[in-house]
């Protein structure tokens, strides 16, 4: 209702003659408002210490050659994208991001997105340059009937400029703060990249990068990651509705969440809609049928990590990690290799065999509980390739410690993911067997191996290692029925420690030592340096199952030693090949010596220790049981011509003694390699090869040793050390089961 009161006079108002309407109380405030826009939006105020020509047209070229070439990352700019890990038949292991995001082009969009998009975020934006004046007009007179600053007037390059910004910044808290500062100087930065960008790039192309850069709530970045997490289909895929859904989220993505908050959401669906029909770019009927559908979300948690990875290739996608963090072929410094791997967009196809992989866990899981006091872990090695073909362990990949999960991988070296690894006990003993026959020692080598035996004087690679602790270290057989003579063969299928420690005597410690680096072991798993110690023939250097596995695959080999191979092949997502690691193989002994190896280590499944652990179809095989002093680590490491396997079983810290104990409902007096480990061995070598064809291992012809070993003696062999990841010390007494 009009008022028919008088308006309060000022004495201003009094000298002038026109009626008082209130305009300088409009004025003002419309110039407070156009101040707060401009330095908002960064437009206007921008645009005043431009040239003229930039605050007109904005793409004049004499305006553009005033400004300093903008960097080449802000047409192009590289963006973190997710990466994808794929095991060797193509099936999805994980996905990995530092931000869920895939790059799409304009083509695989949406047409419905990206007119959604310029719709509701600037609907004039093919219509003006860098900054759109008349939206600053516009904005100024909406902020002015309000009194408040609300409406801005940033373009979509503008915006798309900022959004650089802010990726380039990364995780750096105090960079993204930096970006998103609303600071005259960085508006006029970002205006005049704007500006610049304009000329460089097609219009088409902006909207694709914009789209692809964008946050659109829920960790999603970019329009083809939020398509999925929203509605779980691709970009170009989306209906109206959903695209405008999608397209409401920019200005706000917390407020107008569709999973948290579905009515605002829909209601600001329905603005985009309005919009694009006001636009002309649907039809009345598209319209009415949009706003009519429901939300429709199907929703997908974002799943990223190697903790989302298939059951038991938590683990292994791990390694892949760190293989690329450390490689040198993904970059020169750690600092570049991180970038990398951060920068993702990769996919990453791996040697790991889905098959091989089912075979061990279901062997590790089938055999001990994830709730018993022990672990159980395997690793599967290709011989002469290297190719890891399966990582399994009971304890799930995971931070729930009350699941009894881990995320210590047990089957790697420490600087891999792993921890600080187990004594291999008397799996260790081919390695002396192959360092004494390349040093010239026949395979029928005899000594008297007595029952217990003082570590006698040994040459080193730098010096002599003498027995001078009082009292003196005495290694000592597992049975008191086992006394030499004993030849290897003999020696070797019933795991003769005084044997092995008199081998180790006359071809000295500098030859067992330039054995273990020729299969690539230069330190323990936990990185220390190996030791030059008698007891280093009974395993009691702490080592890795992968590391195992890749020692015997390297018999299997016929002497040939490759480095491990994680990963076959990386391409980019835009399909550009990533050079990757290519596998080296060298012959490490003679192939006299693989042949008399694989001879002597198929006596320790044929008559030995390991006799009980024959393969489906008689397949020939050849093994070596071992256990750490006090039980605390057990192992049986094996192989045919196609694959080895290594299996340790023990406490997942070291400090589980196997004696007395309940493992998957059994009670074991005492746990051998050919008890816990061996039958775990067994089922995961069955399923792995079931269906491949029979292979023959290359034999040399050895005679029976003699004299045998008492039939009835329980030994199985074992060596000095701790078992809990921690060398012993030299006077250490030795009760090492092989």
């Amino acid at each position: 209702m009009e008022s028919h009161r008088p308006p309060i006079r000022t004495s201003a108002d009094d000298a002038d003659p026109r009626p008082a309407r209130g305009k300088p109380l409009r004025l003002a405030r419309f110039g407070a408002t156009f101040l707060g826009v401009s330095v908002l939006s960064g437009v206007l105020l921008a645009g005043l210490v431009l040239p003229v020509a930039g605050g007109v047209g904005l793409t004049a070229k004499a305006t553009a050659e005033s400004f300093e070439d903008i960097p080449g990352d802000f047409k192009t700019p590289p963006l973190t994208q997710a990466t994808q890990i794929f095991d060797a038949k193509g099936g999805l292991i994980a996905k990995v991001y530092e931000r869920d995001r895939t790059v799409i082009t304009a083509d695989q969009m949406s047409p419905f997105m990206r007119q959604a998009q310029v719709d509701i975020e600037d609907a004039r934006f093919y219509e003006h340059g860098a900054v759109d004046l008349k939206g600053i007009v516009r904005a100024l007179g909406k902020n002015a009937e309000t009194g408040t600053a609300a409406q801005g007037a940033s373009t979509l390059t503008q915006q798309y400029v900022k959004n650089v910004n802010v990726e380039k910044a990364g995780d750096d808290k105090d960079a993204v703060k930096e970006a998103q500062r609303k600071t005259l100087g960085r508006k006029i930065q970002e205006l005049k990249i704007a500006i610049k960008l304009e000329e460089d790039l097609p219009k088409d192309q902006i909207l694709t990068n914009y789209l692809n850069i964008t946050y659109y709530g829920n960790g999603a970045y970019g329009v083809e990651a939020a398509s999925q997490r929203y509605f779980s289909k691709s970009n170009k895929d989306l209906t109206v509705a959903e695209a405008a859904t999608l397209a409401g989220l920019v200005q706000n993505p917390t407020q107008y969440d569709p999973k948290l908050h579905p009515v605002a959401a829909q209601k600001r669906r329905d603005t985009v809609i309005d919009k694009m029909l006001e636009n002309k770019h649907i039809t009345a009927d598209q319209a009415k049928e949009a706003k009519a559908a429901p939300l429709g979300l199907k929703y997908k948690d974002p799943q990223n990590g190697c903790i989302t990875a298939k059951a038991g290739m938590g683990f292994f996608c791990d390694y892949v990690r760190h293989v690329v963090k450390q490689d040198p072929a993904f970059g020169k410094s750690s600092e570049d290799r991180k970038s990398f791997w951060d920068q993702g967009g990769l996919n990453i196809y791996t040697t790991l065999d889905p098959d091989k992989q089912a075979a061990a866990q279901n062997a590790v899981n089938s055999n001990v509980r994830v709730t018993d006091s022990v672990s159980a872990a395997a690793s599967m090695v290709e011989p002469g390739t290297g190719k890891i073909l399966a990582m399994a362990q009971t304890r799930p990949y995971g931070l729930d410690t009350a699941k009894n999960q881990t995320v210590v991988n047990l089957n790697v070296d420490l600087a891999m993911g792993g921890g600080t690894g187990f004594q291999p006990g008397s799996t260790f003993k081919p390695i002396v067997a192959a360092a004494a026959l390349e040093a010239g020692l026949p395979t029928t080598q005899e000594y008297s191996a007595p029952n217990k035996l003082e570590y006698p004087t040994m040459k080193t690679c730098e010096g002599t290692w003498r027995n001078d602790g009082r009292p003196k270290t005495v290694v000592p057989n597992e049975s008191p029925n086992e006394k030499g003579p004993y030849q290897l063969k003999g020696a070797m299928a019933h795991s003769i420690n005084t044997y092995f420690v008199q081998m180790e005597q006359e071809i000295g410690l500098c030859a067992v030592k330039q054995m273990v680096n020729k299969f690539g072991i230069t330190s323990k798993a936990s990185g220390k340096p190996l030791e030059e110690v008698p007891s280093m023939a009974l395993g009691v250097e702490e080592m890795s199952p992968l590391t195992m596995a890749n020692v015997y695959a390297t018999f299997a080999a016929e002497g040939n030693h490759c480095d491990l191979v994680a990963i076959n092949k990386i391409t980019t997502v835009a399909g550009k090949d990533v050079p990757v690691p290519a596998g080296h193989c060298d012959k490490v002994f003679s192939d006299d010596t693989a042949q008399a190896i694989n001879t002597i280590l198929n006596g320790v499944t044929v008559d030995g220790t390991g006799s009980d652990l024959n393969l489906e179809g008689n397949r020939q095989i050849a093994g070596k049981t071992g256990t750490s002093d006090h039980k605390k680590a057990a192992w049986f490491s094996g192989y045919t011509p196609q694959l080895a396997t290594s299996v340790w079983l023990g406490g997942p810290a070291g400090g589980v003694e196997m004696r007395d104990i309940r493992i998957n409902g059994t009670h074991f007096d005492e746990v051998f390699g050919a008890t816990g480990p061996g039958p775990i061995w067994r089922d995961a070598m069955n399923q792995a090869l079931r269906g491949t064809p029979k292979q023959s291992l290359p034999m040399a012809d050895i005679p029976d040793p003699a004299p045998k070993p008492n039939p009835n003696s329980t030994a199985t062999g074992t060596a000095t050390g701790t078992g809990n990841g921690t060398n012993p010390p030299a006077n250490a007494p030795s009760d090492q089961q092989r």
